[in-house]
């Protein structure tokens, strides 16, 4: 990845000798991805991604469920979930690849407009005019011609490598007390949250019938 973002300006720099260093950063910046990896089968990336400007669009169109539809996409490429949560905003993710797909890019950006698919129904079941009127507003005519409609999630993702039991212990108690922290307080007890493996782990409760334990893989 490192290697790529220095072709990334030297190309740049080669082509547009006239323009200063702001444009140069600010195009490596525009990348619609944010992570590192080396392509090694058996890995676990946590994966998170949010809605455009952190609207509450799942809240707001009754879409939860579209992540479980997500997830029984990624159950039949065989890649598993062993963790999640589902905010009103934003999901919080940990993905196990028993073999690296060729792009991680892919991989999210399908799940990105597969969701999104569902979050618009919802918003014009529920007479959402003006929030589909202002999504709607913000799609570059670039993202027109391709017959993309309404801008949903943010074009950035985030995915980190879980490289310890350490990190995954950290980033599953992290997803699982999301809905109990400060800025949310969304429920009481964090097993509580229906949008959440963190039942799974705590109380042995399934709410995605297709998770997977993290001591069966790691």
């Amino acid at each position: 990845m490192k290697c790529f973002f220095t072709s990334l300006f030297v190309v740049f720099h080669k082509v547009v000798t006239t323009s200063s260093l702001n444009f140069v950063v600010a195009t490596i910046i525009r990348m619609p991805v944010r992570f590192k990896h080396d392509q090694q089968d058996n890995s676990i990336y946590f994966v998170t991604f949010t809605c455009f400007k952190w609207k509450w669009l799942f809240d707001l169109s009754d879409a939860w469920n579209s992540a479980y539809k997500w997830f029984d996409a990624l159950f039949d490429k065989q890649i598993r979930v062993i963790g999640y949560v589902v905010m009103p905003n934003h999901i919080h993710s940990l993905l196990y690849f028993p073999q690296m797909p060729k792009s991680l890019n892919t991989i999210i950006g399908n799940a990105k407009r597969f969701m999104a698919y569902d979050i618009i129904a919802g918003l014009e079941k529920r007479k959402q005019i003006t929030l589909l009127e202002e999504l709607q507003g913000y799609v570059t005519k670039n993202e027109k011609r391709k017959g993309q409609r309404h801008k949903v999630f943010e074009d950035s993702f985030d995915a980190k490598e879980c490289r310890s039991r350490e990190f995954i212990k950290q980033k599953l108690n992290y997803i699982h007390k999301n809905p109990v922290s400060k800025r949310w307080q969304l429920v009481n007890d964090y097993t509580e949250y229906p949008y959440s493996s963190a039942s799974f782990y705590e109380r042995g409760i399934k709410r995605y019938g297709k998770l997977l334990h993290i001591a069966d893989v790691w």
